[in-house]
């Protein structure tokens, strides 16, 4: 098993080194965003292919993950082309000129190696473990999870890109469909996703993987995803402090 999560950590470092190397062809360190979802594609293919477990279970983790990693490389590589380096690293290459090219490496790129590695627990420890060599009932709860969390991302994702596409929006607020029950309901999802995986890796055993889905729930909440979001949201549209009166930050619930 370690020799497994020791294999998972080198491919996670490996990938993201060859994307900080383009990065520094491009001049753009937002690239690393396209092929997060793809570093756990990597990883669950790793593990599919190092790995003896039930033989379902297996298939069911990597067809779930590639699902999940390829649409979300896509959206964001869409959503980025023309538009030049996302404002969250131009901020971090401004704050460090000179050597934000050095800095980048650790800064960015290999710490989110660590970060993929260490979520990524769940989608090893499911197809790792020889047992049960059937299908439970965590297993059906598990990818019931993922694929409500798979809908809610994808349909807000759609949702807003449908709705910015459209010049009469620009500099209103996103309020409808999804957004009317959450202010981020492609995070939500998106946390909904790992829980799923959590619950198909638990009905080995593995337990201990729960750190996954909450290290992600943190993230997404606190840190890289509602939070940072919120703050930028709130200093460039003056209407989206209402929206945030009515509507729920995180979890679904009723306008208010």
């Amino acid at each position: 098993m370690w020799e497994l999560y020791g294999l998972a950590l080198a491919a996670a470092v490996g990938l993201t080194t060859l994307v900080w190397v383009l990065s520094l062809l491009k001049r753009d360190a937002g690239i690393i965003d396209i092929f997060w979802g793809l570093g756990f594609v990597l990883v669950a293919w790793l593990g599919f292919f190092s790995t003896a477990g039930f033989p379902a279970r297996r298939v069911l983790v990597v067809g779930l993950v590639t699902a999940w990693g390829v649409r979300l490389a896509l959206h964001i590589l869409v959503r980025s082309l023309g538009k030049g380096e996302d404002y969250r690293y131009r901020e971090m290459r401004d704050k460090r000129p000179g050597y934000f090219w050095i800095w980048s490496l650790f800064g960015v790129f290999w710490l989110q190696a660590v970060i993929l590695w260490f979520v990524s627990a769940p989608l090893l420890a499911a197809q790792y473990a020889a047992g049960p060599a059937r299908w439970t009932w965590l297993d059906g709860a598990g990818a019931a999870v993922f694929l409500i969390g798979f809908l809610f991302e994808s349909v807000g994702d759609w949702q807003l890109a449908r709705f910015k596409s459209d010049p009469g929006n620009k500099g209103k607020v996103m309020n409808t469909g999804l957004w009317r029950y959450t202010r981020h309901p492609n995070y939500f999802g998106d946390a909904l996703v790992w829980w799923g995986l959590f619950f198909i890796a638990l009905s080995t055993g593995a337990w201990w993987t729960v750190a996954s889905p909450l290290v992600m729930t943190f993230l997404l909440m606190k840190v890289s995803g509602v939070a940072l979001l919120e703050k930028s949201l709130a200093e460039k549209k003056p209407e989206y402090r209402d929206y945030v009166l009515r509507t729920n930050a995180f979890f679904p619930g009723r306008p208010r």
